[in-house]
């Protein structure tokens, strides 16, 4: 089976590769991911990737489009809702790819994410490769995620601290505020009035 696998970075991406490739399939990268913000962002995870591929020797197929502004308009009334934009733009274009260029099935390294809305990425995904005529091949990857992560940082791969997009950053940047001054304010309880 030849299967064309959407990766969204390279230390979501080992561990599924890996499992494919043990189970016989046909395996190409496609990194197509206009959602990921600030472009240094963008860069740093597709050099990685890029340079990954070639010492796997994976085919990897790289279009590259840096989409701020296409993606901003496109989430800009429903920020929260962005996800759903995300995934649909993603799955559609390598679902489109790989059935213009005789791939059997596509996937997504996405599925190992714990933090990603994998009942969503699925139904996008079967459904695009029903608009398109490719199967799209399910695998839960999720159980491989801490030893993804793990042979990420044996390989000394770019560790990327947030999803992607420059509001996954804003969440980040707020959660951790939030911790802090969490933190703070129970610091300042325990210590009691001075």
């Amino acid at each position: 089976m030849k299967t064309l696998m959407h990766i969204c970075c390279a230390p979501c991406a080992n561990r599924p590769i890996a499992a494919l490739r043990e189970e016989g399939i046909e395996l190409a990268g496609f990194w197509y991911n206009p959602n990921i913000h600030p472009y240094t962002e963008y860069r740093s995870r597709k050099t990685c990737l890029e340079d990954y591929a070639r010492e796997i020797s994976l085919p990897l197929v790289v279009v590259n489009d840096y989409g701020l502004r296409q993606f901003v308009q496109h989430v800009a009334d429903n920020i929260d809702g962005r996800c759903a934009y995300c995934y649909r733009v993603r799955m559609e274009e390598t679902a489109r790819y790989a059935a213009e260029h005789g791939f059997d099935s596509f996937t997504t390294s996405l599925l190992i994410s714990p933090y990603q809305n994998h009942e969503a990425i699925c139904a996008v995904a079967r459904a695009m490769g029903g608009e398109y005529g490719v199967e799209f091949l399910y695998r839960d990857f999720r159980p491989l995620f801490r030893e993804g992560q793990q042979f990420a940082r044996d390989h000394g791969f770019y560790m990327q601290k947030y999803c992607g997009c420059v509001f996954s950053e804003e969440d980040r940047y707020l959660a951790k505020k939030r911790k802090k001054e969490t933190e703070r304010l129970a610091a300042a309880r325990q210590n009691g009035p001075d």
